[in-house]
């Protein structure tokens, strides 16, 4: 707003739905937005809907993005591998003993797919597009999720590194990559949480760049191309942020910058 006065920028608070990308291209989709943005690609039926009403959506990547996993800082666990975050969310496992953790029910806490790109991207990549598991606990927001972990001891949470690995009531944890090598969402060594907030945990970049760490993705701004106003306004907050100014903010703030 400083550095471009003439262009206002007017977040739209969704009605009777759960912020998130998938609430959000919903929402340019039926002209309540002139742009969004989103943690995942768009999808066909996006496409299609886009296209039955005569105009197309364009995705742009502005940064790159990991998903961490979160448990109970009580919990002792070293890690996970995606079979067993798989397993767990689908409901196989349901016990932290089953991951070499305590004899101790798991409590797996998630937003619903359908309000947002995280838990969309985790169930396609994770649980391989078959649905989540019937013990499942729903939360509204992250923000939610963060709370019922720090007050279950057997809970666990996921949702964009930025947004937890800095967190002090909660503890992130490694995730297996193909190679078996358990690798933090974090830069080693872990931050003790009696440290924080004087000494918080940094996102583990060089890992989530070179897709060394396995959840990782990219984000977007998801413009409307229509020849009108609402293209000339996402085009123009897309190469923002595409600029060497707003990529080093996005580094500052936490996420991974693409340039």
């Amino acid at each position: 707003r400083k550095e471009y006065p003439e262009f206002n920028l007017r977040y739209v608070q969704p009605i009777n739905a759960t912020p998130g990308s998938g609430t959000g291209i919903r929402m340019l989709l039926d002209g309540e937005l002139d742009f969004s943005q989103s943690s995942r690609s768009i999808e066909r039926q996006e496409h299609i809907s886009a296209h039955q009403q005569g105009f197309s959506l364009r995705e742009y990547h502005v940064a790159i993005d990991a998903i961490a996993i979160v448990v109970n800082p009580s919990l002792k666990v070293r890690g996970l591998t995606i079979e067993q975050l798989k397993k767990i969310y689908s409901g196989e496992i349901t016990n932290w003993q089953e991951v070499n953790g305590p004899d101790l029910e798991i409590v797996p806490f998630s937003r619903k797919a359908e309000d947002g790109g995280t838990p969309e991207f985790f169930q396609d990549h994770v649980l391989q597009n078959q649905p989540f598991g019937s013990k499942i606990e729903y939360v509204y927001s992250t923000t939610d999720g963060l709370n019922q972990v720090k007050n279950t001891l057997g809970g666990i949470y996921y949702a964009s590194a930025p947004e937890i690995v800095p967190q002090c009531t909660v503890k992130s944890i490694a995730i297996a990559n193909q190679e078996g090598e358990f690798i933090p969402p974090y830069l080693p060594p872990a931050v003790p949480l009696k440290n924080c907030p004087n000494k918080r945990n940094q996102l583990n970049s060089v890992a989530i760049k070179n897709a060394t760490y396995p959840l990782t993705r990219y984000l977007y701004v998801i413009v409307k191309q229509d020849d009108g106003r609402a293209q000339k306004a996402g085009e123009a907050f897309a190469k923002l942020m595409l600029t060497k100014e707003m990529q080093t903010l996005i580094k500052k703030v936490g996420f991974v910058p693409v340039n």
